[in-house]
């Protein structure tokens, strides 16, 4: 359309496929981008003193169009980037056609994506945050109330609720690690870098990066290009860590809530039931966890086999990138969302270990008692074994672990201290700058 060429409807379809349906995603990026890119014209001389305040004017509107939900990408034009300069184009005139001066489509895709992601990393980290608190809640709450623990599928020695919230808590602090390299990863300023080679212009990307709120700036404008893939492979990445967290909760919760384990009981607000079974109360919601979770976890698998063997420079194909990646953003954060949810309304069973088909994974413990007494361990073993097999095994009336990260020492304020220790490392000040932004 921009060449004059007359383009066949199929093959346009094709190649635009639903990139206007996710582009609508990045809309309010794209504008603060070039809010910050005509600061910059302006500075160098690129726009004149008149033009500036029309221009910063204009995005304005078009960013509360898009706050508003009254902002729609036409038909007539490619993409959200085409949408915003045809706009500026139609109040301002040739006023509106500088606004591209310095740029590719190509760094403003990459800026708005950095944008964008960092945004969403930021939402993500604080649902991360209400749920560690709410599992190290949880461990402390129920620290005292035993459960079976399992190898095998099979029951092995006593564990406790305590252990089992603390222990997917201290798996989001691994999980906020990555995190946070994603975060480092799209945390820098591609702006500029136009269409991988740089330009003859004299554009100050400093400025951008300050007036965006980048921690750094994408120096090499090579490097800066290639971040299309690879900030999603790194985001991908912690996708996958906390999706196989939550999965492997989500699996635990469906064998606890049923009937043959009976550890927990789900609030029936978190079930379904059954068309023709009166009786029964699916985990669905868990369910449902598990399986959106294992599908993202093999999302660095898909972007890696998708994207990880083109040449330098830009290819198309990172159109698709959208699709598989912001649709993951979207189901983790409805995930942990309804885990957070769920477990707040979540019912502990006591007492479990009563149950005699229990005893014997209390043979360790009696093991461990004769080699506190001096009995070697082998020998200890051997012993404890001929009395399970002649029925003469006695479990004991109580547990006594103490050593750190056990049942009886589960170190909550470490893990805690950790957590934090992790999560200062964040820096979100880039928020003001974004305020700051459309409010001057």
């Amino acid at each position: 359309m921009e060449k004059n060429i007359p383009t066949n409807k199929k093959i346009e379809a094709f190649t635009v496929g639903n990139d206007t349906h996710y582009d609508m995603f990045l809309a309010r990026f794209d504008v603060l981008g070039s809010l910050a890119h005509i600061k910059m014209l302006k500075k160098i001389g690129l726009l004149q003193q008149d033009e500036y305040p029309a221009l910063q004017k204009a995005l304005k509107n078009i960013y509360q169009q898009i706050l508003d939900g009254q902002f729609s990408i036409s038909e007539k034009v490619e993409d959200i980037h085409s949408m915003v300069e045809w706009l500026l184009t139609q109040e301002l005139g040739d006023t509106g056609k500088k606004i591209h001066a310095g740029r590719s489509r190509n760094d403003q895709v990459l800026v708005d994506l950095h944008l964008m992601y960092r945004d969403e990393i930021k939402i993500l980290v604080e649902l991360i945050d209400a749920l560690f608190a709410l599992l190290l809640k949880l461990a402390e709450h129920h620290k005292e109330k035993l459960l079976p623990g399992y190898t095998h599928l099979q029951a092995a020695m006593p564990s406790s609720f305590g252990l089992w919230f603390s222990a997917f808590a201290e798996n989001l602090v691994d999980d906020l690690r990555v995190w946070k390299a994603a975060f480092d990863m799209v945390d820098q300023n591609p702006l500029g870098s136009g269409a991988g080679y740089g330009t003859s212009l004299p554009l100050d990307r400093t400025l951008t990066t300050e007036l965006l709120g980048f921690k750094a700036l994408a120096f090499n404008v090579v490097h800066a290009q290639m971040g299309r893939g690879r900030s999603e492979l790194f985001l991908s990445y912690a996708l996958s860590a906390t999706a196989n967290n939550l999965a492997k909760m989500a699996m635990d919760i469906c064998l606890y809530n049923s009937q043959n384990f009976a550890f927990i009981k789900l609030d029936d607000a978190f079930t379904t039931g059954s068309s023709i079974m009166p009786h029964k109360k699916n985990p669905d919601v868990f369910e449902l966890v598990r399986a959106k979770c294992n599908v993202i976890a093999q999302l660095p698998g898909v972007l890696a086999g998708a994207f990880g063997y083109l040449p330098s420079g830009y290819h198309r194909d990172f159109q698709l990138l959208k699709e598989q990646v912001f649709p993951a953003i979207h189901e983790m954060k409805s995930c942990l969302e309804i885990v957070t949810l769920a477990l707040q309304n979540i019912t502990i069973k006591e007492n479990l270990l009563d149950d005699e088909k229990y005893q014997l994974i209390f043979s360790v413990e009696v093991v461990n008692q004769l080699v506190n007494q001096g009995v070697p361990f082998r020998d200890a073993y051997q012993k404890v074994a001929q009395e399970i097999t002649s029925g003469n095994f006695q479990a004991p009336k109580n547990i006594h672990h103490t050593h750190e990260g056990s049942i009886g020492n589960l170190c909550l304020s470490e893990i805690n201290a950790k957590f934090l220790e992790v999560r200062k490392t964040f820096d979100f000040s880039y928020v003001q700058k974004m305020e700051s932004l459309i409010s001057g």
